[in-house]
Formats: structure tokens, C-alpha cells, sequence
């Protein structure tokens, strides 16, 4: 049965009449009726006798008044259940290497509008694992970056990074105003381990994959080569801003794709929180790259499929 025919058999069993529970419901009398009528027909039994001072219950009715009311307060705690869960839920949200990190204040501004008790949790991921933690579920939605292996992944495009390569203070390209990859041929690179997804490590490598020098798992690690032990490789330009420090140059770099940033999370979730972190995040970026930690960053509008396998 419609709950709502039957809250509005409820108002008209309590009013005792039709025009009272109608204004008491802010309906229009004409579909009220029709909603008693279409409760009687799918009952098979007329529910009021009409009487000349307005509505009177018949025996069915008076049974239907008892159970509707049950049912009514049964739904009405299963709401507030479902709401209490809700405020009571942590969303976990996966980084990997910055991704979206500028426009997350504004899109978890935006959600806690319409849900003020929503809780979220930001775990950053090493960048050996592009995912941010979605295949192990540790997360529920992914702040990350293309390219790398999306099976079993919804993926939402939100906008492109350029790259800078990352180079002692005291290199010769770090006086340069801009580089080309093909610059770095030949250096010692910073480099993923053996068995991380293969489209991303060849793309943050951008050589040889055979190329000599460290191995690291973070940013921190990254950074680290670069000053002691005189490595040099490509990280997110936004990383000039979020971890410039002395005795490292951060150089924009023409000849390489810039890393598209999207969201991502399990293809098979149907939790509306994730859909709604998801929108709100998308609608986020544009007022979110005009922001001076952002000015590298530029709306994605490449008409390309959301995936990439």
C-alpha cells in the first residue's frame, strides 16, 4: 500500500471529513478523494460511509485505522534509522599524490548544506597504488589521476595538471624558465617498484623502463632523491606549491600529457553518499581552479570516455 494514500485515509479518518483533512494536508480536495478511492479499489472494500456532516469509517475502515497508523510510525522510525545511520557514517575519501585536493573544502562545504551531520576521513595514498586504496576497499571514493588500470571502476574526469620535473637547486635546468621532457633522457630518475600498475609507472617515469635510480613510494621520497642523491623526475605541478623547500626547482615541462585528475569508486556501489560526494566534487572544480593553489589547474572539456582501460 502507498504510504502516502495512507496518511491521507489517516487525516480524513481523524478530521472526519474530506475538505478538513485536505487543508490539513495542504492538498486540494479533488485528489485527496481520488487517493481514498484508489486505496478502496486496491482493498476491495469501501473504507467511509459518507455521512451529511462529512465522513464516517466503516467497519473495514476502523480496522484499516489501527494498521495504518502501525505501519505509518513503523516508517517513520525506519526514516529516522536511515537518516541516524547516515550522520553516523564516515565517508573515506582515497588521495593519491594531490589529486582535487583544492576543491575538496568546497564540495564537503556543499554536501554538509544538506547533510550538516556527514563525517569524512582523507587517507593519502603512496603512489604506488593509483587506485588510493579502492581495490582493497579501504576507501569509498578516490581523489586520483589517469592513467592507470579502471576495471571495476566508475571514473569521472574533473580537470588536467601539467607537470614540472623536480631538479636540484643546483642543476642547470632549474634556471630555466620551462623544459622538454626529453631533457631529463639520460639522467637518473626517480622510479616506482617493479609490479606497480604498468600504464601509471610508464607514465611518471616518462623514459626507459630500465632507466638507473631510486626506487621510491611517496612524494616525500621523491624529494628526497632529488636532493640526496641528485635524481630528477616529473610530479604534479601543484607539488611546487605543496612541498617547495631549498635545494629543489620545480620546472614546467612542455612534451608530456598533463595528469588527469578524476574521481573514482567501485563501479558496483549504489551508496547516494558516494553519488552525492561525487557531484559535489565535480560541481567544485571550476570555482575551485580559479584559487591561486590552483592556477596550473585547467577544467577538463576533452570530450573522451570517463574510463580507462
Amino acid at each position: 500500500m502507498d504510504l502516502r494514500a495512507l496518511r491521507c485515509f489517516v487525516a480524513v479518518a481523524e478530521e472526519g471529513h474530506f475538505g478538513r483533512a485536505a487543508a490539513r494536508l495542504h492538498l486540494a480536495q479533488p485528489p485527496l478523494s481520488r487517493r481514498i478511492r484508489d486505496l478502496e479499489a486496491d482493498l476491495g472494500c469501501r473504507l467511509f460511509d459518507r455521512i451529511p456532516t462529512g465522513a464516517r469509517l466503516t467497519p473495514a475502515g476502523e480496522v484499516l485505522l489501527t494498521q495504518a497508523r502501525d505501519l505509518l510510525e513503523r516508517a517513520d522510525r525506519a526514516r529516522e534509522r536511515v537518516r541516524d545511520a547516515e550522520a553516523d557514517r564516515v565517508l573515506v575519501i582515497g588521495v593519491v599524490a594531490g589529486a582535487g585536493l583544492n576543491a575538496g573544502p568546497a564540495a564537503l562545504a556543499a554536501l554538509r548544506r544538506s547533510r550538516p551531520g556527514l563525517r569524512v576521513r582523507l587517507r593519502e595514498a603512496p603512489i604506488t597504488d593509483p587506485s588510493a586504496g579502492l581495490r582493497e576497499r579501504r576507501v569509498d571514493v578516490a581523489l586520483t589521476r589517469l592513467p592507470f588500470d579502471t576495471t571495476g571502476l566508475t571514473v569521472r574526469p574533473l580537470a588536467l595538471e601539467p607537470v614540472v620535473a623536480a631538479v636540484p637547486a643546483d642543476d642547470p635546468l632549474a634556471g630555466r624558465d620551462r623544459l622538454h621532457v626529453t631533457e631529463l633522457a639520460e639522467r637518473s630518475r626517480f622510479r616506482l617498484p617493479t609490479g606497480t600498475d604498468p600504464r601509471w609507472r610508464a607514465y611518471w617515469l616518462a623514459a626507459d623502463d630500465d632507466s638507473p635510480g631510486p626506487v621510491v613510494t611517496s612524494v616525500e621520497e621523491c624529494l628526497h632523491s632529488v636532493l640526496w642523491e641528485n635524481a630528477v623526475g616529473l610530479l604534479p605541478a601543484g607539488a611546487s606549491l605543496r612541498h617547495a623547500r631549498a635545494g629543489i626547482a620545480f620546472v614546467p615541462v612542455d612534451g608530456h600529457p598533463p595528469s588527469r585528475i578524476v574521481t573514482a569508486h567501485p563501479a558496483d556501489c549504489t551508496d547516494p553518499l558516494v553519488d552525492a560526494l561525487v557531484h559535489a566534487l565535480t560541481t567544485a572544480v571550476r570555482p575551485a581552479a580559479t584559487h591561486r593553489h590552483a592556477m596550473t589547474v585547467q577544467p577538463n572539456t576533452s570530450p573522451g570516455p570517463p574510463h580507462d582501460h
